[in-house]
């Protein structure tokens, strides 16, 4: 090769085992040896990845990215913070141009589409125009960036999905760069980054924190982690999908234990794993709990790069960097893995997941019964046989969904507040029809996500059950809220190529918006008549959707059963309008001369799939799509924006705001001090996600934040999401623990409300946290196992930071939610093994001291921690700081990674 490379093969003839390595752990080697200074990256970071101990190690390693994505809810915040640290340099007589991206950063606006307009042709056109007036002043943010921030470029609106469009387009492989090859290698600020190893690049999400030291040039550190080998043997059997393989995978994975951990694929069953295989696999690596799920590089590899349209020149540097560099797969490696998880492919069976966790696996088979348990189990309520029901209440005619009205037959005397052990059913009257509506019903159906929008075998597949179920004189239930969000422009396509499109569009699968939309939470609001029905009657409806996420309220605040499935599985079930059937006996409908028509009916042939995408795609769809993927749409390009180096920030504006963490910050770190006499913020249970600390969703006028707003002048119709609110601290640190399922123990209120001990008053949990800091009382959280799981949501460790919290102690943390707080200078401390709150007798009334912080702090350092009860009863116990290493001790003490960053800058 005429390029410089860190060579791993003569590290293997100098006599160090690298053949042995797993090829993620690889390279981490190289990055290590390319940018070894002796400083931040040393001999010891070398030898302990030479010497990559399969059992595991507490090491820390560092790791500098090539790249950086971003998407624009996480990377709105971004652009603000380092505008906010460039705007401080400058007022401390620094020269702004100094603070820029060390390296290449890509922010895809993909997070902010919603769903209000769903079912016609015009839904599409109406989305973008509710996109843009909702969110103009963040988008003249990031179209000021683009010029004003070097290295920095902007994909705009309704060009696709972050994570897809850099698996087709952005990931190289290899990447040439001053003279040196190198593994193509990102961090992303989006939890989902890791579907790009699909594609052979090593990629992970971090903290916006995380990632905005990376873009400043800062090593990103971690504990070099165990990898565990995924064997897959067999292929996708027929009437099976990708899908079934990632959520029966998410199931295995989650059972093993891959917290923190990478996982790698290899076995026989990935030679007959195409790339978009490979990444809905990858995609899912936050729900397996793992870092990455990583896929090395080979002739399939090479062979999606061709078809995407990636240049013959970089196709041969992939190759042949590759193959000289110990990075390319045969197939024949004898590596040595941590452990190994066998998965034989052709026992798959078609599966969904939910009703709230990714890795509840249930079979397509069973879910008519799990409904039912679920029903008992979580809703007190005995089911109903769907023929047997009777109806509780009418919707008042004319179809404003404005009242009920009980009918008068003897019957149905009963109200809707005695009706309290059966299944809620009420029958919905409106001017072009009448239907009935029950627990179970679907009232969301939804075509979303890259997990599988970038694959043409599930996308494909979906428009041909579409095709066979119109042929049959199927439609799609009345009550259901269709979608389609493409991933890329590329899906839309070979969709119209196809003809397929005309077909999903009969069953009112509408393109909606190339974003991220029902799988983040933009699914928008159910029509009047439906949710009105689901509130007055407390139902429990669901959602089906290809997405990767189903957390409670995630996809819509009054859905309280999500499933995730693939498109083709989405487009069936949305033809029967309930979860409370076995889709793999039951008929979905009749057709028009009262024939049953079954799912085998409707479901192509992995042939028909595969000849479809032969006939319908081509290389040349993603030149034309990619060519212009920065150019935007001519509403971006009219969008005014600020030129200039500096931002001109408006103490106006309720969308950016400069942050508020640099602003007179001393040149040096105060000393560090005990933590005295805290009180418990929130108590938790396990399993709090990001979406529980940190919702992106809508919100009302009762809470916080729509206060807040309502007292700016913004009236409710304008709230937009927290999610497009994240440039402006003030409404997400009253967004933090107010989504409306989050369970506070020490106050019998759900939703985002906490107690004030001296009063006893229940408020909201920012009410509660600013009488605390009005009384100057420091703040802990007590909770449970992953804690601060999902996604890589930087403000819930921002919002926690500005509420107060000084302290967040649980049974088990999620790794990137870790690594924020104390990227925010909040200390994560564990309980002792096999200890809990409840174990040790905590009630979360108690006055908590936690001392060992202020001096000798060092990596998982013991604490003491004291429990003071009203009663004068003392609870005492050791428990274990996870600061993880050295620098996590710098950033902890600096009061937080960017602070740590500002004053180097300053320093030098």
């Amino acid at each position: 090769m005429t390029q410089k490379i860190a060579s791993l093969k003569k590290l293997q003839e100098s006599g160090k085992n690298i053949h042995r390595l797993p090829f993620s752990i690889r390279i981490l080697l190289e990055n290590v040896l390319r940018n070894h200074d002796g400083f931040a990256i040393t001999d010891d970071h070398l030898d302990t990845l030479i010497n990559w101990d399969a059992a595991g190690t507490d090491k820390d390693i560092p790791f500098k990215p090539a790249r950086v994505l971003m998407q624009d809810f996480t990377g709105v915040p971004a652009v603000v913070d380092i505008t906010s640290i460039r705007a401080e340099f400058v007022r401390r007589g620094g020269d702004g141009a100094k603070i820029n991206p060390a390296i290449p950063v890509d922010l895809v606006i993909d997070h902010s589409v919603q769903v209000d307009y769903f079912g016609t042709d015009y839904s599409y056109q109406e989305n973008v125009k509710l996109e843009y007036e909702r969110n103009a002043e963040r988008y003249q943010l990031l179209k000021w960036a683009q010029q004003g921030l070097a290295s920095l470029t902007v994909v705009p609106p309704g060009m696709g999905i972050c994570h897809q469009v850099n698996l087709e387009y952005l990931a190289k492989g290899v990447v040439e760069r001053e003279g040196w090859a190198f593994p193509d290698t990102l961090v992303g600020t989006d939890s989902h980054t890791p579907m790009v190893n699909g594609i052979g690049v090593l990629g992970w999400g971090v903290g916006g924190i995380e990632a905005e030291a990376a873009m400043l040039g800062q090593p990103v550190y971690f504990t070099c982690p165990q990898v565990i080998g995924l064997k897959l043997t067999g292929e996708i059997p027929a009437g099976c999908t990708a899908t079934d393989m990632v959520l029966s995978i998410t199931k295995i994975l989650r059972d093993t234990g891959v917290v923190g951990k990478f996982v790698e694929v290899f076995g026989d069953g990935l030679d007959k794993l195409t790339v978009t295989d490979r990444a809905t696999i990858s995609n899912m690596s936050p729900e397996f709990g793992c870092t990455v799920t990583y896929f090395p590089i080979d002739d399939q590899t090479l062979d999606y790069m061709e078809r995407t349209n990636r240049s013959p020149e970089q196709i041969n540097l992939v190759r042949e960097y590759c193959q000289e560099n110990m990075l390319w797969r045969t197939g024949d490696e004898e590596i040595e893995y941590s452990k190994v998880v066998e998965l034989d492919l052709n026992a798959l069976e078609p599966t969904v997941a939910g009703p709230k966790r990714p890795q509840d696996k249930i079979l397509v088979k069973n879910l008519h019964s799990s409904f039912r348990t679920i029903l008992d189990k979580d809703f007190q309520r005995n089911y109903v046989a769907f023929d047997d029901r009777r109806e509780h209440a009418w919707l008042n005619e004319g179809g404003s969904g404005t009242q009920f009205v009980q009918e008068a037959t003897d019957e149905h005397k009963e109200t809707l507040a005695t009706e309290t052990t059966d299944l809620r059913s009420v029958k919905i009257k409106l001017k072009n029809g009448e239907y009935r509506l029950s627990d179970g019903s679907i009232v969301i159906a939804a075509i979303t996500s890259c997990t599988n929008t970038s694959n043409p075998s599930v996308m494909i597949g979906a428009g041909l059950v579409a095709k066979k179920a119109v042929e049959k004189g199927l439609r799609t239930r009345s009550w259901v809220k269709t979608s389609l969000a493409p991933g890329s422009k590329v899906v839309t396509k070979y969709l119209e190529r196809s003809g397929l499109s005309t077909d999903l569009e009969a069953l009112r699968f509408h393109t909606v918006g190339y974003g991220c939309t029902s799988c983040i939470g933009n699914s928008g609001p159910l029509p009047t008549h439906i949710a009105e029905a689901v509130d007055n009657s407390e139902m429990v409806v669901a959602s089906v959707l290809s997405g990767n996420r189903n957390f409670e309220a995630r996809v819509h605040p009054q859905v309280k059963m999500n499933f995730l499935m693939s498109p083709m599985l989405v487009v069936a079930y949305a033809l029967i309008g309930r979860v409370d059937v076995n889709l793999m006996q039951d008929p979905l409908s009749y057709d028009p001369n009262g024939n049953p028509v079954y799912l085998k009916d409707i479901w192509p042939t992995q042939e028909e799939i595969n000849q479809t995408i032969k006939e319908a795609m081509r290389k040349e769809d993603f030149k034309e799509v990619y060519d212009v993927i920065f150019d935007g749409d001519d509403t971006w390009k009219r969008l005014e924006a600020p030129e200039g180096r500096e931002f001109i920030w408006d103490d106006n504006s309720t969308y950016i705001r400069e942050v508020p963490f640099f602003k007179d910050m001393p040149t040096e770190p105060s000393p560090l001090t005990e933590i005295e006499h805290a009180r418990v913020l929130l108590y938790l249970g396990d399993s709090v996600t990001t979406d529980h600390i940190s919702p992106a969703g809508s919100f009302n006028e009762e809470s916080a934040a729509g206060k807040y707003l309502l007292s700016k002048g913004i009236e409710k119709k304008d709230f937009n999401s927290y999610g497009s609110r994240r440039g402006n601290h003030e409404v997400m640190m009253r967004g933090t623990f107010a989504n409306v399922r989050i369970r506070n123990k020490i106050t019998d209120r759900e939703g985002g409300y906490s107690t004030y001990f001296p009063t006893k008053e229940t408020l909201t949990v920012f009410d509660t946290a600013m009488k605390y800091q009005a009384d100057e009382t420091p703040l802990v959280v007590l909770a449970g196992k992953d804690y601060g799981s999902g996604s890589s949501r930087d403000w819930a460790a921002k919002g926690s930071s500005l509420l107060g919290i000084r302290a967040v102690i649980a049974e088990s943390f999620e790794r990137i939610h870790r690594s924020n707080l104390v990227g925010m200078g909040i200390l994560p401390i564990e309980f002792p093994s096999g200890e809990s709150a409840a174990s040790l007798g905590l009630t979360g009334e108690e006055e908590i001291s936690i001392t060992g912080v202020s001096a000798n702090l060092r990596p998982f350092k013991t604490v003491k921690i004291r429990a003071i009860k009203a009663s004068g009863e003392t609870i005492e116990f050791d428990a274990r700081a996870r600061l993880d290493s050295d620098i996590d001790v710098e950033y902890f003490r600096h009061g937080g990674i960017l602070q740590y960053v500002l004053r180097s800058y300053l320093s030098s």
